[in-house]
């Protein structure tokens, strides 16, 4: 069996139309791969056409203020993808003229762009011949080649690399890497696919072998860590409330939230009124939530109360709830916000 033609000729009738399949800006390019990092295209899409909307060119995305950029990505998480994006399209305007460089090594070095984003770009704007490896091939291969290497580890992402470049279609790299990766994503998927129809059934050894299930193998990482997080909602009766902006390379760095209290489990009511500052004019203390919101990130679940402080005077600065919208949150805040109705409490 002929698995690159195989794969381009299956590619050529059931390739999905994408807006960015009909272009090869790499500015668009770039920006598509950015959004689809972790992120299932049905996902993205809205993301996608939002910032080529907003930002239509590099020099727009650059001249933008973070705030805005952490704005319209707000929802699609690992919020470091947004701040590289606004680092990479200023410096590609300012140092760069505008212009991506037009290879995979060049490439390699910008801001949030490894090696499957500049392999990417360089294959489907510049028909370089650079292979790319994301989830999908990672699973076409380790299932039609029968390999058992977990894909997470040194020596497995060093032999799928090799792979995937020994297989490649030198005349033809741009389709062959959107073909691999579209199979993997429509046909090959990771839990139950219709192997009767798959055209690459005859040679694949996971499908000989019953293996399909198995493969591919991925390490565990570790148990992710618990966090309880209280929120603390003021609310004035002249409609004000407090957001903080977040510091530090942690989590969510440089969008806004509640004010936070961390706590070593999860907190009563009379457990949460000790944590309180005594000298706080609260009138009134409220818990959104009976039942801890559980938000799971790839390294720490987050158990969540969000508490409702009603008070005549906030402890510090605040804005009007009215404006609240205008801030880039985490989706984990901006949920809540869509569930509570500020102006009851006014």
């Amino acid at each position: 069996m002929h698995f690159t033609k195989t794969l381009t000729n299956w590619y050529s009738v059931n390739k999905r139309d994408l807006p960015w399949r009909n272009t090869k800006n790499p500015y668009y390019i770039w920006l598509s791969e950015i959004i689809l990092q972790q992120t299932q295209i049905k996902q993205g899409l809205p993301y996608y056409e939002a910032f080529v909307a907003q930002y239509p060119t590099v020099f727009d995305l650059a001249n933008a203020n973070e705030e805005a950029v952490l704005k319209l990505w707000q929802g699609l998480g690992y919020y470091s993808r947004a701040r590289n994006l606004h680092a990479t399209a200023k410096y590609v305007a300012v140092n760069l003229n505008g212009n991506f460089p037009d290879n995979y090594t060049d490439l390699l070095k910008l801001k949030g762009i490894g090696d499957y984003t500049a392999s990417a770009i360089a294959s489907f704007c510049f028909n370089e011949v650079a292979a790319v490896v994301d989830g999908n091939v990672y699973r076409v291969l380790a299932r039609f080649y029968g390999i058992h290497i977990p894909i997470n580890s040194t020596e497995g992402k060093k032999v799928f690399k090799a792979l995937a470049t020994d297989i490649i279609d030198a005349k033809n790299p741009a389709d062959f890497n959107q073909a691999i990766m579209e199979f993997g994503a429509i046909q090959c998927k990771p839990s139950s696919p219709d192997c009767s129809v798959c055209p690459l059934k005859e040679g694949c050894i996971a499908f000989r072998k019953n293996e399909i299930s198995v493969l591919p193998i991925k390490i565990k990482n570790n148990k992710p860590k618990n966090k309880f997080f209280n929120f603390l909602v003021y609310v004035t009766n002249d409609g004000q409330t407090i957001l903080e902006k977040r510091k530090g390379k942690g989590i969510w760095q440089n969008l806004y939230q509640f004010p936070l209290l961390e706590s070593k489990h999860s907190l009563d009511e009379a457990s949460f009124l000790q944590q309180l500052n005594p000298d706080d004019s609260v009138e009134n203390v409220t818990l959104f939530n009976a039942v801890d919101i559980i938000h799971k990130l790839s390294h720490q679940h987050l158990h969540t109360k969000f508490w409702i402080i009603q008070t005549a005077n906030l402890p510090k600065t605040g804005i009007p709830v009215s404006e609240i919208e205008n801030y880039a949150v985490p989706i984990l805040i901006k949920n809540f916000i869509d569930a509570f109705n500020f102006q009851s409490e006014i």
